[in-house]
């Protein structure tokens, strides 16, 4: 995964296109449901034709598409939803990738910051005023039926559009407004600003008609600390492409890709993939290798993704590991599987008590053994068949990583484990059911 900031890349392709696992459909307001995919509803053109579709603002207050989990929500949610027959704008910021046959619209730039940094900053306020104006302007031309705003920000700039335009709103939580400010070392609990900013964010999570999260844990965080009312919140975890991220592949391949990853062939290796960042845990994960590898000549570390790949390869330097971690950079989406193959076990260190995990579906489809810390998230989507790790305990992660090199058996069956638990709960086509059900549900309300 390259850098956050820069101009617009190539346009990307459609990771839609072909896969056979999503059915396609029409939106049929004549009944005010969605009507599921047939050959009947794909060949009768004329009929779908004659139907409104309905038509939906998706609200994303980042540099949309940029190859990593909250893009990857919002793409997979933005290709269901068009694949269903909705009619999908998605209103960003002016940097990011575009996609192949979805319609993106972007904010005019900024000259004095054509980049903008992860997470949050003071930059996002002129970005989201853009994105503000961006989307009034579309949305009095166009009249959405539906807006779909992800994060607190654009539920902020989705309430009076929806007023305005008399249409419902879905808020896309990710994670706690203040949790993250606090992750990111933007915001320190019980400072000046922090209840301010806490109240703010109970007043967003009050706007929107129906609330969707990526775990439950969220949904309980809504129901105790901000006192939303259950019958609002929906369920709608982080899916996988299973027939993309699965395990196997060329044993040649993976050899050769290793070579040139710098990588011994014979290597047992352990692989992230995701942003680099304090709040994701890439301090602990390097000083957890700093006390394997000692005694696991033939272990290495791949960490994929970005920013700060400098920061942190200067750091495996200082750790004495600079021949045993590899860093990619930018890893693209549909590349991702080919790497991960390569690995034997699979690490989500993340430390966040309030944002999902949408990497861990993408290591269980794999059949990757996978470590992470002992959180609510990561036990709702590992189950039993995670290796935990006391949270923010660099040791525990260490023996935890340490305990599927020594048992190849057990990794095995629990790598196994774990894809059979991603088709069933997280694969693309379990994730369209629960958004049409969450989609006619609302269009049911209207």
């Amino acid at each position: 995964m390259g850098s956050s900031g820069g101009e617009r890349e190539q346009v990307y392709q459609n990771p839609l296109a072909g896969y056979v696992g999503i059915s396609p459909g029409v939106c049929d307001t004549s009944r005010g449901e969605t009507a599921g995919g047939s050959d009947t509803a794909i060949a009768s053109g004329r009929e779908a034709n004659a139907r409104k579709r309905y038509r939906v603002l998706i609200i994303a207050p980042t540099s949309f598409f940029a190859d990593y989990g909250c893009h990857v929500r919002i793409l997979v949610e933005a290709l269901i939803l068009q694949r269903l027959g909705y009619e999908i704008t998605i209103s960003t910021y002016h940097t990011g990738e575009d996609i192949a046959d979805l319609r993106i619209i972007r904010t005019s730039s900024i000259p004095w910051r054509r980049g903008y940094e992860l997470g949050p900053s003071l930059h996002h306020i002129p970005f989201d005023l853009l994105l503000c104006l961006k989307s009034l302007t579309w949305a009095l031309r166009h009249k959405p039926d539906i807006i779909h705003a992800h994060l607190h920000e654009g539920a902020l700039i989705g309430y009076p559009l929806s007023r305005l335009c008399r249409a419902p709103l879905i808020f896309d939580f990710q994670g706690s407004l203040t949790g993250e400010m606090i992750d990111h070392g933007f915001l320190r609990c019980g400072s000046l600003f922090h209840n301010p900013l806490r109240q703010l964010e109970g007043l967003i999570d009050h706007l929107p008609r129906i609330i969707i999260t990526s775990s439950r844990h969220a949904a309980r965080l809504l129901r105790q600390e901000f006192d939303c009312h259950q019958k609002k919140i929906y369920l709608l975890p982080d899916g996988v492409n299973t027939d993309l991220f699965r395990p196997g592949g060329n044993r040649e391949e993976n050899s050769a890709l290793k070579v040139r990853l710098g990588i011994p062939p014979q290597s047992r290796v352990v692989v992230y993939l995701g942003l680099l960042a304090e709040y994701q845990g890439i301090s602990l994960l390097l000083r957890a290798a700093g006390e394997l590898v000692d005694s696991y000549p033939d272990l290495h570390f791949l960490i994929m993704g970005y920013p700060n790949e400098d920061h942190y390869r200067a750091l495996a330097a200082e750790m004495g590991m600079a021949g045993r971690v590899t860093f990619t950079g930018r890893i693209h989406y549909l590349e991702a599987p080919r790497y991960l193959k390569i690995g034997d076990v699979a690490v989500g260190p993340k430390i966040s008590a309030t944002e999902g995990s949408g990497k861990l579906p993408n290591y269980m489809a794999m059949a990757l053994p996978t470590v992470a810390f002992d959180t609510a998230v990561s036990r709702e989507y590992l189950g039993e068949y995670g290796v935990y790790a006391r949270p923010r305990d660099y040791a525990s992660l260490a023996e935890a990583i340490s305990s599927l090199l020594e048992d190849e058996g057990r990794a095995i069956s629990l790598g196994y484990k774990l894809r059979e638990r991603a088709i069933e709960l997280y694969s693309w086509p379990r994730l369209q059911e629960t958004m049409k059900s969450i989609y006619s549900a609302l269009i049911g309300e209207g």
